[in-house]
Parts: C-alpha cells; sequence; structure tokens
C-alpha cells in the first residue's frame, strides 16, 4: 500500500524503514516540527526515574544532560527503543499509554526514593502526573521541545491525493489528526479523500477525523507503531476494492 506518513520528520523516516519491511510504501509528509529547547544542564540529583512520554522527549533530554545511569520508565515500545538508543542503561516499557506508565511506576518504585522527571513537550497533557501523585509520587515536568505545526500539506501528498494514488494515512495523535483535516480543507481537497483508509492510534485521534469523508477509519489495538500498521493487513472495504482486481 501507498501510506501517507505526517510525523515529525525523525520519526517519520523510522516509520517508512517499518513500513518497507511490511512491504509498504511510505510517502512523508510531516505536519509538526520538533523544535528543542536549548538551556543549562538539568538539574537531576534529586530523580530517582525520568518518565518518557515520547521520543522526542527523551531525545530533548539526552540533549540537556549526560547522565545516563537513571531509570527511564518509557510509555510504549518505540519510545522505549529511542531512549536505549540514547545510552540509556535501564530502560523499562510500559507497552502502552499513560495509565500502563503510571501502574509500571506504581509497581517498580517508591514515593518516598525521589522525585520523578516527567521529559515533556509544551502541549503535553498533565494525566500521567494526576494519577502518579494520587499515589504520593512527586511529579516534575521538564519541558524540553515544542512541536510546531507545519503551515501546509507537502507538494507531493497533495498531488498523491488529488490523483487517488494513496491507499491509507497513519494517524498518531489527535493533534496530528485535526492538522490533517485542517490542511486538506485548506488545499482544497477533502473530496480526494473517498478511497483513503485512516488509520489511528486511538479513539481520541479517530474521532479528530470523523468531520472528513474518508474511506474507512480504523483505530489500533494497542497505543503503538507496530498496531498502528497493522491496521494496513486488513482486507480492503468492498466499497475501496479495485473491481479489476476481484
Amino acid at each position: 500500500m501507498h501510506v501517507l506518513v505526517t510525523r515529525p520528520l525523525e520519526d517519520a523516516t523510522r516509520t517508512a524503514q517499518r513500513l518497507a519491511t511490511r512491504g509498504h510504501r511510505a510517502l512523508i509528509a510531516p505536519l509538526l516540527e520538533v523544535r528543542s529547547f536549548d538551556g543549562t544542564e538539568l538539574a537531576l540529583d534529586d530523580v530517582q526515574a525520568i518518565l518518557a512520554t515520547s521520543g522526542n522527549g527523551i531525545r530533548a533530554l539526552a540533549r540537556r544532560s549526560p547522565r545516563r545511569d537513571i531509570a527511564v520508565f518509557a510509555v510504549g515500545t518505540r519510545t522505549a527503543a529511542v531512549a536505549c538508543a540514547e545510552g540509556f542503561a535501564r530502560v523499562l516499557d510500559a507497552e502502552g499509554d499513560a495509565e500502563a506508565l503510571a501502574a509500571l511506576v506504581q509497581r517498580r518504585l517508591q514515593p518516598h526514593a525521589g522525585s520523578l522527571l516527567h521529559a515533556t513537550g509544551a502541549d503535553s497533557q498533565d494525566d500521567l502526573h494526576a494519577l502518579l501523585e494520587r499515589s504520593g509520587f512527586r511529579v516534575r515536568s521538564c519541558v524540553l521541545y515544542e512541536a510546531h505545526p507545519v503551515p501546509f500539506l507537502g507538494s507531493a501528498a497533495c498531488e498523491a491525493l488529488r490523483d487517488g494514488s494513496l491507499d491509507a494515512v497513519l494517524i498518531f495523535s489527535p493533534r496530528s489528526a485535526r492538522l490533517l483535516v485542517e490542511r486538506v480543507r485548506e488545499a482544497g481537497l477533502a473530496d480526494s479523500c473517498g478511497r483513503l483508509i485512516a488509520c489511528c492510534i486511538s479513539q481520541a485521534a479517530a474521532l479528530m477525523l470523523q468531520d472528513l469523508d474518508v474511506g474507512a477509519i480504523r483505530v489500533a489495538e494497542r497505543p503503538d507503531q507496530d498496531s498502528l500498521i497493522a491496521l494496513l493487513d486488513r482486507p480492503l472495504p468492498a466499497m475501496l476494492q479495485d473491481p479489476a482486481k476481484t
């Protein structure tokens, strides 16, 4: 399948590589641009663990601290892999969402052992903090990057939508879903999405697409990249099948 990938460029490149191993062809058209914040070295002396809810957060933290001895609790497998690639010695994978990450922390750590540092972005939600603070943990947010909207959909993506050569789009967040709808409409291509399968990482992301007329909306069983890509292997809806191939 020909798949639109709208993640920030660094993540999108990795996703494209993963798609290629599954026999799919990616078209990268980022809707967000990640900008890390410069600053002094982070003070981590009182921190017993780092909470990583995105690869962007852990990459930004690694630029601001040479320490790799503090345990990283990652929300999912992709974020855990980024932490390992950045050289952190102990990485634990919650394999899920904020609730799964909070549960892992509660099982493995004690509130009195030190604070938790959440390496996060400017538009992060506070659900994780509330879950942990109810258990007595002290959570300190460290805003290390910001994801800026790209003001237009790339020309290659526009052309592929216009000529109907795209089969699917991967949606990794509610924000990127909302931006996709906005950019498609701004480009005058809202009527060109009728054969597009939108593969969403969560129900919240899928809801953002409800006003866009796509061929089908699918939601991953788990909020991770492999579950999202697995949606591409499902049979096509009858309305999207090529009569010449049936």
